[in-house]
């Protein structure tokens, strides 16, 4: 099997990871196609020694650390960062970037401490000290009321508890389109939380087009299928939670998407 053969099944997860540390569908994919470029243009340099998805993110890794916030990918200008991403300096300045790379490795990418370790390169022990680092900066500086949407009622209580946990309020718990903008209508959210298909078979997807038609918001999607919006070959979602999700990843997409003060999602 070639390496591209290898690596293609993994690529909707990295760009998953891309756009929730850049908070940008546009620039998290030209990390990732910075990282292809880089792996096609030298395949003798790709890490061969570990399991190919550990490669693969080893790559993105090395372009992250490379450009991050001060330089941007070839072929990206620093005229294409865009507003969030600005905003987001001031918070990063008062928060490690390792600590951010961790919690979403660890917590969103399901990653082992070990794994993550290497792909940041820290001692394993860092790793949990890291994450508990970037929750308890992120969560002091994003407070927000949530909007649920989820026809579900185990996973509509359990998300609601692990936002509230987080210190957020929550505003409703919608379970089909209607409700949902009416919701969003009457008490305007800071964040909204969104399954993909709703009770009475409409999509939260359209939910979601008509609340960022009437005010921007930034939006959570939470699916069983996310490779399906994640293929980088139109406007997808930022942040993406799977199901059935852990808890640990919830808490991280809600801080990672609150990191921003503007909406981030694009309307599909």
């Amino acid at each position: 099997m070639s390496l591209g053969q290898q690596l293609a099944p993994h690529l909707p997860f990295l760009r998953r990871y891309g756009r929730a540390l850049t908070g940008s569908q546009t620039h998290g994919d030209r990390y990732v196609r910075a990282t292809l470029e880089a792996i096609v243009a030298a395949p003798d340099e790709f890490p061969r020694e570990v399991d190919p998805r550990l490669g693969l993110y080893r790559m993105f890794q090395a372009i992250w650390t490379s450009t991050n916030y001060d330089e941007t990918p070839e072929n990206m200008s620093a005229g294409d960062l865009d507003g969030q991403e600005s905003i987001a300096r001031a918070r990063l300045a008062r928060m490690t970037p390792l600590s951010r790379q961790a919690l979403l490795l660890t917590a969103m990418e399901g990653f082992t401490p070990e794994d993550a370790a290497y792909l940041i390169d820290v001692d394993t022990s860092e790793v949990e000290l890291l994450v508990t680092e970037a929750l308890a900066e992120i969560e002091k500086q994003t407070r927000a009321r949530v909007l649920i949407i989820e026809d579900e009622p185990i996973i509509a209580m359990d998300i609601e508890t692990i936002v509230r946990d987080l210190g957020h309020d929550v505003t409703g718990v919608a379970v089909t389109r209607d409700e949902a903008v009416a919701l969003a209508m009457e008490d305007r959210p800071g964040l909204v939380l969104a399954d993909i298909q709703l009770a009475d078979d409409s999509s939260g997807i359209d939910a979601v087009k008509d609340i960022l038609a009437e005010f921007e918001v930034p939006v959570i999607f939470i699916t069983a299928f996310p490779e399906r919006l994640l293929t980088g070959e139109r406007p997808e979602p930022t942040f993406l939670i799977t199901k059935p999700f852990q808890r640990s990843t919830v808490k991280a997409a809600i801080a990672q998407a609150l990191f921003f003060d503007q909406a981030t999602v694009p309307v599909i």
